[in-house]
């Protein structure tokens, strides 16, 4: 189960900062994180968090739910 929230986070993450048209650095500093810790999260070799994963889902608009596959919308 934690590798499945794990793909979903990755995924999520990177699609929504794309979206945005964000650079890796720009969403780190946005948040309190380097953008090597973001490209790391994105490649799925890393987590965060419970704080850092509440300022990432505020900071790009969804749930927490969401960014972890819990949920379908954001």
């Amino acid at each position: 189960v934690y590798m499945e929230y794990k793909q979903f986070f990755s995924q999520r993450i990177y699609e929504l900062r794309k979206r945005r048209g964000l650079s890796q650095k720009e969403l780190g500093d946005a948040v309190g994180l380097s953008h090597k810790s973001i490209s790391t999260i994105e490649s799925g070799l890393s987590s965060t968090s419970i704080e850092k994963l509440i300022l990432l889902a505020d900071f790009l608009g969804v749930s927490t739910d969401y960014l972890l596959g819990r949920r379908e919308e954001p």
